[in-house]
C-alpha cells in the first residue's frame, strides 16, 4: 500500500437516519481505533505455563476522535443534536486503500474551545454501540 494522505479518513454521519450520510465538516484530525478484549483460559495444564486465550471471545469495540474548525451549520448542529439527545446515529469511516466502517456510534465527547486571535475549534469523541461492518476497498 502507498502512502496516504491523512485528509482522506474520513469520518461520515447518517444525517437524517435514512443513510444520508455527509462528512463531519472542519475536521483537521481524525482517528480510529479498533480493540478486542481477551479472554484468559490459562490453568495448571497449560503447556509451559504460558498464557492461553479463547479465540473469538471477548468484547469487541472501536472508538473514533476528530478535532477540526466549525464549517458547516448543519453537521455541527446535527452532531451536538445527538450528544444531548443521546443519540446512536450510524456512521461511515472511509480509511483509504483499506476499507470502509459502517455502524452505530454515541458521541461521548464534544468539546469547544477557541482563543481570542484564533478560530473556534472542536473535539468529538465517539464509541461504537453495536455490530460494526467492515467492506474492503
Amino acid at each position: 500500500m502507498a502512502v496516504q494522505k491523512g485528509k482522506d479518513l474520513l469520518i461520515k454521519m447518517d444525517m437524517t437516519g435514512t443513510g444520508d450520510f455527509e462528512t463531519v465538516a472542519g475536521l483537521r484530525a481524525t482517528r480510529i481505533s479498533f480493540n478486542a478484549e481477551t479472554v484468559d483460559t490459562t490453568n495448571l495444564d497449560s503447556a509451559g505455563g504460558w498464557r492461553e486465550l479463547l479465540g473469538g471471545a471477548g468484547v469487541k469495540s472501536a472508538s473514533l476522535t476528530g478535532s477540526g474548525v466549525f464549517r458547516d451549520a448543519a453537521t455541527d448542529e446535527r452532531a451536538r443534536a445527538a450528544f444531548f439527545a443521546g443519540e446512536i446515529p450510524q456512521m461511515r469511516v472511509i480509511i483509504p486503500d483499506f476499507g470502509t466502517i459502517d455502524g452505530p456510534f454515541q458521541i461521548t465527547a464534544i468539546e469547544y474551545s477557541g482563543s481570542h486571535n484564533g478560530e473556534a475549534s472542536y473535539e468529538l469523541s465517539l464509541a461504537s454501540a453495536g455490530a460494526l461492518n467492515f467492506t474492503a476497498h
